[in-house]
């Protein structure tokens, strides 16, 4: 019997979470798909990169918010079982608040590892994927951003001004100005010109016009009767390196353990990786900040399944009983707060860091021993 009461609690819980958790991260995926519209509109990528890119930022949405989901969803299901008297089953059925409470904690197990994997192996891929799909497309959809008598700059060290665009192509009074490097650009003005492409790269073929080739030293000028501009030559604006939140975890643990102990690392592809300044790059305080959220965050998760199990022992006065479940859900966003702002306190000293990493644990301990006092708990119950 008690099997089946719990079954039911659980059920509830992820009901309620499953129903929360995706209609939060669709609001939050589609507000954040909008802000990336500037993918196409000013860097010039294809519908189809836009869509990718997005998609695959839904595993970040949904890892950041489930811990507020679950405890939001405990908080619920409990509060709807307390005023239904629906709890009166459990204690009917010889089921003590400890016992109660140990299952919450136990529970919350499973969405401390569903966040754990979350954070250590698929965001991150999800996260270098989407990445890979902005470094090696090509500016499939500059044609449709030029525009008549207006400076288009989507792509690196290069801009178009066109006077004239017609409905069949036609360009007309094109100029182009290329800066190749620091001391060194170039000029092309054409009387006329057409995009065309070619094996899924375009170009645009000038007729009519001069190259203007500036230098520190000298200037000098060529004309052309028709010449192809290779547009592929030219990589997008946008950010094309791998962030840090991008790197797979076993990657930052290597970067950490090399900064801090400055071990021979034996790992190939982490030996290759720290060649190419992945690691090097990459200041102490962000990769630990970075593992700090994939790896001490989730474990917040028990915490507030413990603080949300509160709700089932009342307070003795009167007036703390009137503001209990309002104090009960103040705590548990006040702790969610907390996590998220102790990030920024790591390195800050050795004890302040030891403390912050412990601290999850040390807070589990504390309100567990509270609830054990105030239950009247017995040592066989536990």
């Amino acid at each position: 019997m008690n099997k089946l009461i719990f079954r039911k609690f659980s059920l509830d819980i992820v009901n309620f979470f499953l129903i929360s958790s995706f209609s939060i991260t669709f609001i939050v995926w589609i507000i954040q798909a909008v802000n990336f519209l500037d993918l196409v509109s000013d860097e010039g990528h294809s519908l189809n990169i836009y869509f990718y890119y997005v998609s695959l930022n839904l595993p970040k949405i949904f890892s950041k918010t489930i811990i507020f989901v679950f405890f939001i969803s405990i908080f619920y299901v409990i509060n709807k079982y307390i005023n239904s008297n629906e709890l009166i089953v459990f204690w009917n059925n010889g089921i003590k608040k400890i016992y109660f409470i140990n299952y919450i904690l136990t529970f919350s197990l499973i969405f401390l590892m569903l966040q754990l994997f979350l954070n250590l192996f698929i965001v991150p891929k999800t996260q270098s994927l989407a990445r890979e799909f902005i470094k090696d497309s090509n500016i499939d959809f500059l044609p449709k951003l030029i525009s008549e008598k207006k400076f288009i700059s989507v792509v690196k060290n290069l801009t178009i001004f066109v006077e004239e665009y017609e409905k069949n192509g036609d360009l007309k009074k094109v100029y182009i100005n290329e800066k190749i490097d620091a001391d060194n650009s170039k000029i092309i003005i054409s009387k006329s010109g057409k995009i065309i492409q070619k094996e899924n790269q375009y170009f645009l073929r000038l007729f009519d016009g001069g190259i203007i080739n500036i230098s520190k030293d000298n200037t000098y000028t060529l004309n052309f009767s028709e010449t192809d501009y290779d547009l592929s030559n030219f990589s997008t604006k946008s950010i094309t390196y791998s962030k840090i939140q991008e790197l797979n975890s076993k990657m930052l643990y290597y970067c950490l353990k090399q900064i801090i102990f400055n071990t021979n690392l034996k790992d190939t592809k982490v030996i290759s990786t720290i060649k190419n300044k992945k690691c090097n790059s990459r200041p102490l305080i962000n990769i630990s900040e970075e593992l700090y959220k994939r790896s001490i965050l989730p474990f917040y998760t028990m915490v507030i399944a413990l603080i949300a199990s509160s709700l089932i022992i009342e307070p003795r006065s009167k007036y703390l009983n009137k503001f209990h479940k309002l104090n009960i859900f103040l705590l548990g966003s006040f702790i969610i707060i907390l996590s998220q702002i102790s990030l920024k306190f790591i390195l800050t000293s050795v004890g302040i860091t030891i403390l912050i990493v412990s601290l999850p644990i040390l807070l589990i301990i504390f309100f567990y021993s509270i609830l054990l006092l105030k239950s009247n708990f017995k040592l066989n119950l536990l």
